[in-house]
Formats: structure tokens, C-alpha cells, sequence
């Protein structure tokens, strides 16, 4: 189960469905990104957050796995350079909860999402 469902997110994000990718998660999903201390909370932000996110970017899945409580996404998200990611995901009741998104640089947020986020730390 858990290793499907991390491929149907990777897919839905990937093909930018978003109706797909919002189906998979909790209403009160939480997404972390460490590099810039950013935290968005629920469904609806989350999938806004995705589907308003600058610039140009392509996933490519190298790695997928998980079980009940969760699993892993390593994708290379780079267009023209590779750009690697690793997506920790948490699920409950088939739906993932939680996400935290490791990039390899720390940077500052782009402008323009304040109003979907928070800063953490």
C-alpha cells in the first residue's frame, strides 16, 4: 500500500494533476521545507503551493518506496541540470499527512507565497 501510494503522489505531481494530487492527501496535510523554514498546512494550500510554484520543473522518479506509516520519493526535479530532492511522506487512513521536501542548498523562499506559508525557526 504504502509504496503505491508514494508513486500515485509522484505521478500526480509529476503530471501536474492536481485533482489527482489533492485526492491523495489529508485535509490537514502538513508540508515542511527545512532549506527555508516554510510550513503550509492543508490540502487546499498545499496543492496551491504546487500549482503556483515558479519556474520550470520536471520530475523524474529515481527512487520510490514505503509501507503503512509512510515512505520515500528520490526524484530529480532539474531542467537542462539534475536536481535532486528526496520527499519524506507520512500517511494515515490511506492518505499522506505529512510531507517534508530536502533539497540540496538551503535558500531563501521566492517572494509571492507568504500568504500560503509560515516560517519555521
Amino acid at each position: 500500500m504504502g509504496g503505491e501510494l508514494v508513486r500515485r503522489y509522484a505521478a500526480a505531481l509529476g503530471a501536474r494533476d492536481w485533482e489527482a494530487f489533492g485526492a491523495l492527501l489529508a485535509d490537514d496535510v502538513v508540508y515542511r521545507l527545512p532549506q527555508t523554514g516554510e510550513v503550509v498546512r492543508g490540502r487546499e494550500a498545499f496543492v496551491r503551493f504546487n500549482r503556483e510554484f515558479p519556474g520550470a520543473w520536471e520530475l523524474t522518479v529515481l527512487d520510490a518506496f514505503g509501507d503503512e506509516r509512510g515512505g520515500v520519493l528520490h526524484g530529480d526535479y532539474g531542467v537542462g541540470a539534475p536536481e535532486y530532492g528526496v520527499t519524506v511522506l507520512r500517511f494515515a487512513g490511506g492518505r499522506v499527512t505529512e510531507v517534508v521536501d530536502y533539497w540540496p542548498e538551503p535558500y531563501e523562499p521566492p517572494a509571492g507565497r507568504e500568504h500560503l506559508t509560515e516560517r519555521d525557526g
